[in-house]
């Protein structure tokens, strides 16, 4: 639980050239201190240097902090939070089809296989219409920003230029993307209009991959990689033959990219796949070379112990969609027991099969399913015999970990807390906003109570403003 203002000192660096800050915030924050605590910061000065990494954290009783604030404010470079204001790192959303934004809230009853080819292939073919594709990429970005998302994992359409457009939508507008090229090449389970051959989807993929680097070079910085990044995407095992799947692992290792792809998401899914292995979804994935540090697999529903085992070895982490899975995955992820294994998770929304673009939602959901998990669902059985799983239970703190921590380290970005030496990845949330004022009358209300309705109860109304690298990419101060 959140606690009462948190007495545990910040890490701090030494205090920076004046010279060298862009800016400072002061006002109350929550951050992550431990996967179980999110703790509450009364007051604090965030220095955040010309790089967007946050300099330095100075609490009042620093004897520097009033000089340095009256100083930072002569300079016009301080912003000092309103009532009811307060600071939350951003989000990162490890899981959404971009194209698929288009039919966002549809079709949501139909089983996934017909959901895939009558809805999702073609809308997702439209994005060889580049004037379409920009169009939409663009409200799907904004509208990510607006819900304090500031890092995203996308899949695109097997369309090369498509998918070099979404980076640079998310690099104008100032969103940090990871940005895959889909490939779909088998034959035999794609349609003829929505497929590439082997050869073609190789080879767009690598150009793919030297396109999105030649205009996002690496910065050097550990708190700051290139805002947009391009990801090696199979679909997913059953769209691709062994053929594609070999090649995009040799991409992975010649070019070290970050990979993606949907694993174990399904009965359907897994069992498809291990009947043609004879091995689980991760093991074949494995086998490919597409289970390295640099891999998200998204869904990871059915990972047995040994599964999971595999992901921590190699470093791979898992992206939890709780919305989607409700819909498609026919289970709950046992997110608890992948971390005991030492697994990294975060939070994806899966737009479309999740129909909700906030990753504030998905920390609600991830904790309502996983009560479900620890306590069965079946009504017409006695509790001790509705199958739960024992120590399954996701609170608000573990879920906010998820969105914050989990998924900045799934990426392998410094961000997710609100720490000297971490990217100013934030979101300001006003509770007060005009739209939707919180239940919140008493000043000294307990900050433990004030998180949970934040969490539960805002909306993209309280999010007044949004910095990704310490970039205002959504809203206003003023």
């Amino acid at each position: 639980m959140v606690d009462q203002p948190s007495s545990k000192p910040i890490a701090t660096n030494p205090i920076p050239d004046l010279n060298t800050v862009a800016f400072a915030v002061e006002g109350p924050a929550y951050s992550s201190e431990s996967e179980t605590h999110v703790a509450y910061r009364p007051q604090s000065l965030y220095l955040v240097g010309t790089d967007g990494v946050i300099a330095a954290v100075l609490t009042p009783d620093d004897p520097q902090y009033h000089a340095i604030r009256a100083e930072l404010a002569r300079l016009n470079r301080l912003t000092s939070l309103a009532d009811g204001q307060v600071l939350l790192p951003g989000f990162s959303d490890l899981h959404l089809h971009a194209p698929q934004w288009a039919q966002a809230g549809a079709a949501l009853d139909e089983p996934l296989e017909r959901w895939l080819g009558r809805y999702t292939f073609p809308t997702e073919a439209r994005f060889a219409d580049l004037a379409y594709a920009d169009r939409a990429h663009r409200h799907l970005v904004q509208a990510t920003l607006a819900r304090g998302t500031t890092s995203v994992l996308y899949y695109d359409t097997i369309d090369r230029a498509a998918a070099v457009n979404l980076a640079h939508v998310c690099t104008e507008l100032g969103q940090r993307g990871f940005i895959g090229k889909v490939v779909m090449d088998d034959p035999e389970s794609n349609p003829e209009y929505y497929r590439e051959d082997t050869a073609t989807a190789l080879a767009e993929t690598e150009r793919f991959i030297n396109e999105v680097r030649e205009f996002a070079p690496d910065s050097g910085l550990d708190a700051a990689p290139p805002i947009v990044q391009p990801v090696i995407t199979p679909r997913f095992i059953p769209s691709c033959t062994d053929a594609a799947l070999e090649g995009l692992g040799e991409l992975a290792l010649r070019y070290h990219c970050f990979t993606q792809s949907h694993c174990s998401e399904s009965d359907w899914e897994h069992h498809t796949v291990f009947d043609r292995y004879g091995r689980s979804d991760t093991e074949a994935l494995d086998m490919f070379g597409l289970l390295t540090d640099r891999t998200v697999m998204h869904h990871c529903v059915y990972l047995s112990e040994s599964d999971a085992d595999l992901f921590a070895r190699r470093g791979a982490a898992v992206a939890h969609c709780p919305l989607s899975n409700a819909y498609f995955a026919n289970a709950v992820a046992p997110v608890r027991r992948y971390r005991r294994q030492g697994v990294t998770v975060g939070l994806g929304t899966d737009i479309s099969g999740g129909y909700d673009p906030s990753v504030h939602a998905m920390v609600r959901l991830a904790a309502i399913v996983s009560r479900n998990l620890e306590s069965g669902v079946d009504a017409s059985r006695e509790a001790a015999e509705r199958g739960g799983v024992a120590d399954a239970l996701v609170t608000l703190d573990r879920a906010f970990y998820l969105a914050t921590v989990g998924g900045t380290e799934a990426l392998g970005v410094r961000a997710g807390r609100l720490e000297a030496g971490y990217a100013w990845d934030v979101q300001l949330i006003d509770v007060h906003a005009p739209g939707n004022d919180l239940p919140i009358f008493e000043n000294d209300e307990d900050p433990a109570i004030t998180f949970q309705k934040i969490m539960n109860l805002s909306t993209p109304a309280n999010i007044r403003a949004v910095w990704v690298q310490g970039r205002l990419a959504h809203g206003t101060l003023a």
